[in-house]
């Protein structure tokens, strides 16, 4: 009978996350156990990356399942548009229950302390994107709390504390199981749980892991794309993974939970991040660049669609999984959506696009194609980080990934890749049209 049922979907979010911190993916410590197991039961996506490596922005796609210029939320604090057609919207007309869990970044714009900003106060309903069932949430979480220590705003509007000496992810998976333990089933569910792990703490400058992470990882593997760089990491890392170790403990929480319900077979779990973090050693931030280490992500699904313990190297975006998800709530895609299902790459369809398209900004106005071979990068040199477009881009990187995968020499400037500049410049300018933006002329860098 559970078969015939439509199935929950939980949407397991976390903030800043890079690939290489999961088992699944290669890392050596004993780190991300319930995902790498989540994995060998589901489908994991080798080759999976952001649309947006910035958290609002990134936010935007998911929910709307458009690029974050067309809903124009291309950079933080600015409003999801209220009469949006969400993610949250579609499922709930057709009789899911929508609940959200966590950090929301998606009602804010204008000045802090302004009308419009509510970084710290609680999200009004009309700004909620639709989940109408269930709120306990904030729109900054990190603005609203520390590591061990602050609230979200519950659907009422009270804050709600975290219990005292209580570690913040954990704080928030108590919450998520209470609503877990609360369904009565009637209807299927659709929870969306957004972590801000293992984001830094902003007010602090520094990564907060649990208590006696900066010893018990101490003698983490140095990513390739870090080694012999200056940057944070460090003296970082070790919290930073303390924070994905944490988030993985409770990853194991809800999956345990849903088993004890009965009802994993019919629950697709989905797990990823908004984008990496590439620790001070690509600009002056953790983020906002093109290169892997910001803008690739773990994504592993477990459920209906997703079993076998099956890997997909086809290259997989952020901005696949609404449509995945509308999809597994057995809708049809939008038309407007800018990804694909992930079902269909499960499948083996013909015609999956070899690149992801990324866009970029508040450092820059930025755009990206990465293939399995290439990356190629170009800015709007004459415009500022918080415009949405450009007409005019100038070509900024090009790494030949197979050969280097940790992105150490960049080859724009070489005359030898003039030909693959311009092939990865045509298939830029298309996938730029295809995300509602006009074709801008692109200046080669020699």
């Amino acid at each position: 009978m559970m078969g015939n049922k439509k199935p929950n979907i939980v949407y397991f979010f976390t903030d800043q996350q890079r690939w290489d911190t999961c088992g699944c993916y290669g890392q050596r410590m004993d780190i991300t156990p319930n995902l790498d197991r989540m994995a060998a039961e589901g489908v994991r996506f080798e080759n999976a990356f952001t649309c947006q490596p910035v958290c609002g922005p990134a936010r935007a796609c998911i929910q709307t399942g458009k690029w974050a210029t067309e809903v124009g939320c291309h950079t933080n604090h600015r409003m999801l548009p209220i009469n949006e057609p969400t993610i949250a919207k579609r499922l709930s007309a057709a009789g899911y229950e929508v609940g959200y869990i966590g950090k929301w970044h998606l009602a804010s714009c204008g000045e802090r302390g302004g009308a419009d900003d509510f970084r710290e106060k609680p999200v009004p309903v009309e700004r909620r994107g639709g989940y109408k069932d269930f709120w306990l949430a904030s729109d900054v979480l990190e603005f609203t709390s520390h590591g061990y220590d602050g609230h979200m705003f519950d659907q009422e509007g009270d804050k709600r504390e975290f219990p005292e000496g209580r570690y913040r992810a954990d704080a928030q998976t108590d919450w998520a199981i209470e609503y877990l333990e609360s369904r009565t089933l009637d209807k299927p569910f659709f929870l969306f749980l957004s972590y801000i792990e293992p984001h830094h703490q902003n007010d602090r400058n520094c990564y907060e892991g649990p208590k006696g992470s900066k010893e018990r990882f101490k003698n983490f593997d140095v990513p390739g794309d870090l080694a012999d760089t200056e940057g944070n990491w460090r003296s970082e890392y070790p919290d930073y993974l303390g924070c994905c170790s944490s988030l993985d403990q409770n990853l194991g929480r809800i999956l345990a939970k849903l088993a004890e319900m009965g009802i994993e077979d019919n629950t697709l779990v989905i797990f990823t991040s908004d984008h990496g973090s590439h620790f001070k050693t690509r600009n002056s931030e953790y983020k906002r660049s093109c290169h892997d280490g910001c803008t690739r992500i773990p994504m592993v699904l477990r459920g209906p669609g997703f079993t076998g313990g099956r890997t997909v190297d086809n290259m997989a975006s952020l901005i696949d999984t609404p449509a995945t998800v509308v999809k597994a709530a057995g809708l049809e895609v939008p038309e407007s959506f800018g990804g694909r299902p992930l079902q269909d790459a499960v499948a083996g369809t013909h015609d999956w696009p070899e690149e992801v398209f990324i866009q970029i900004s508040e450092s820059q106005v930025g755009r990206a194609v990465r293939t399995k071979k290439w990356k190629y990068s170009v800015r709007a040199e004459e415009k500022k980080g918080s415009d949405p477009d450009s007409d005019t881009y100038t070509e900024d990187f090009l790494y030949d990934i197979e050969n280097d995968p940790n992105e150490k020499n960049n080859l724009i400037a070489n005359p030898e890749y003039r030909e693959i500049r311009k092939k990865l410049a045509k298939t830029l300018k298309h996938r730029m049209e295809m995300a509602k933006e006009k074709e801008p002329e692109i200046l080669p860098r020699d």
